[in-house]
């Protein structure tokens, strides 16, 4: 099993930035991709960025220049740098890890841009 607990959140202005991080523990052990997905009240879950444990990263058009997905593996931690937030950022952002065919979610970390 692979716990994961994201922090970070918050009220945020519009335009400023936030930075979340994700904590791995248990058996962390052949985690490889590790990534950020978001849900906004009443969407689907959306995806934002995944990097992989050799910092192999992918983006999401709608957030391609503004986050940064990062990771430091000796801590078994990912991070999501937001620039420019914009409302429309606005929503609960999980992170997620995958280990040989399974995937484990933390339980997520409320962001709110406000105008």
């Amino acid at each position: 099993q692979v716990q994961l607990v994201e922090s970070g959140g918050g009220l945020v202005q519009t335009g400023g930035s936030l930075r979340l991080s994700c904590a791995a523990s248990g058996r962390t052990f052949s985690v490889n991709t590790m990534g950020w997905y978001r849900q906004a009240p009443g969407k689907q879950r959306e995806f934002l960025a995944t990097i992989t444990r050799g910092g192999n990263t992918v983006y999401a058009d709608s957030v391609k220049g503004r986050f940064t997905i990062s990771r430091d593996n000796a801590k078994n931690t990912v991070y999501l740098q937001m620039n420019s937030l914009k409302p429309s950022d606005t929503a609960v952002y999980y992170c997620n890890a995958d280990k040989i065919g399974t995937t484990y979610w933390g339980n997520g970390t409320l962001v709110t841009v406000s105008l």
